[in-house]
């Protein structure tokens, strides 16, 4: 619950960041009494070999116990339940999570089930349902985006009622982070910026949301300097190393800030979008967060151009005269966007029309807007958000979304 002018910040995570950081995997598993941990992965990182890197850094004491790499980009309850009769079976003591967000979220749903000897992953679902520690679990993120290695919550798809159910509690925080730039070296030019794009959304929507404060605000405008500074040099220079660390790092400081001041409308949205189109995240998020800023311009407009100097530079934060600075940082996000979709050959969309399928399919038919502006009145995320919302407003965003026009100010409630 919001209450004005109280925060609480907490992040239990410890984390091992660097070039050759995961040689401390080993070290990690033997301060924490384990032996047998499942190595849980997808198939795009065990195809790319990064998990002979993770089992060759458990060192001689440690043996995985078992690895699976069958979690799907789009993880669900289904998925956790089997993964965690098979976590039993394999008499596994800790996880380490390889991978990017659907992973990372994987790996939470499995650790809430087998820590409570449970089946039923619902039960959990929500705020303050878990009540001590969890089983050992090590992220290692392969992509720079999600945050998913430091933050509280877990999102994971329930695809019968179409619906992704989040998850909240610092007991789902992993006990330690891995961030190593070789682990992200392999990753697509367009899967990179749409993943530093979902970092960047953490960040600024932590930045303007209602229970933004000043010690997330740290992590959060670092998180937006690193991404700016080198998500474009990165997309050029693929094994730029140093480019690859300031993005990872850039994503835990953005995981950091968000869990500790919650995100908004653009999360609300962009969660509705991939539960009932299947929209990659990172997409949703890219593509949505101008449109969230302007929505809630008359709210955060006297903060939000504060941000024009992490994202463009002190140049051209002192030459913008103060009124213009908030709605320079909407225009510096869409130019932003269309510069990542020209370097990435026109697979980073700007709105959600563009969003297409492996078979040049749209995943988002214009008629199923209204299917996902009701499902975002669902999400917890609007309670953060700091203008009110109801279907029309989330449609309204929608529709503007999907062409990719800006929304018509006149035409947002001001409450």
């Amino acid at each position: 619950m919001y209450i004005p002018g109280y925060y609480e910040f907490c992040c239990r995570v410890r984390i091992v960041a660097g070039n050759n950081a995961l040689d401390r995997l080993a070290g990690l598993l033997g301060s924490m009494n384990v032996c047998s941990p499942m190595i849980l992965t997808d198939k795009g990182v065990m195809a790319a070999g990064l998990i002979d890197k993770v089992t060759q850094a458990l060192g001689p004491d440690i043996c995985a116990a078992l690895i699976e790499d069958d979690v799907p980009p789009d993880s669900d309850i289904d998925v956790v339940s089997r993964l965690a009769r098979a976590y039993r079976a394999g008499k596994c003591d800790s996880i380490i999570a390889v991978g990017g967000g659907s992973v990372m979220d994987t790996a939470k749903g499995i650790n809430i089930l087998v820590s409570e000897n449970a089946s039923d992953l619902l039960q959990f679902s929500g705020a303050g349902t878990l009540k001590r520690p969890l089983k050992p679990l090590i992220a290692v993120p392969t992509t720079a985006g999600t945050g998913s290695e430091v933050t509280l919550v877990a999102v994971i798809a329930d695809h019968e009622k179409n619906r992704k159910m989040l998850f909240t509690s610092y007991f789902l925080q992993p006990d330690a982070a891995i961030i190593d730039p070789e682990m992200t070296l392999t990753l697509p030019a367009h899967i990179t910026a749409a993943t530093a794009m979902d970092a960047m959304a953490h960040a600024i929507e932590a930045a303007t949301m209602l229970s933004k404060n000043p010690l997330s605000d740290t992590h959060a405008v670092k998180a937006v300097q690193l991404i700016a500074e080198n998500l474009v040099k990165v997309i050029k220079n693929p094994s730029d190393r140093e480019g690859r660390l300031a993005l990872a790092t850039g994503a835990t400081l953005a995981g950091i800030a968000f869990s500790n001041s919650m995100v908004g409308m653009v999360h609300a949205l962009g969660h509705s979008a991939g539960s009932v189109c299947h929209v990659p995240h990172g997409t949703c998020m890219s593509i949505l967060l101008p449109y969230g800023l302007e929505y809630n311009y008359h709210k955060i407009k006297d903060h939000m151009g504060d941000l024009l100097f992490y994202l463009a530079g002190p140049e051209k934060f002192i030459s913008t005269e103060k009124s213009r600075r908030p709605a320079c940082v909407i225009e510096w996000i869409r130019q932003f966007n269309m510069e990542l979709n020209t370097l990435t050959q026109g697979r980073h969309a700007t709105c959600f029309r563009e969003v297409k399928d492996h078979e040049g399919n749209m995943l988002v038919p214009q008629t199923r807007l209204g299917e996902i502006a009701e499902t975002a009145m669902g999400d917890g995320a609007i309670f953060y958000n700091p203008e009110d919302l109801d279907y029309e407003d989330f449609l309204m965003v929608a529709q503007a979304a999907w062409e990719g026009i800006p929304l018509d100010m006149d035409k947002i409630r001001k409450g």
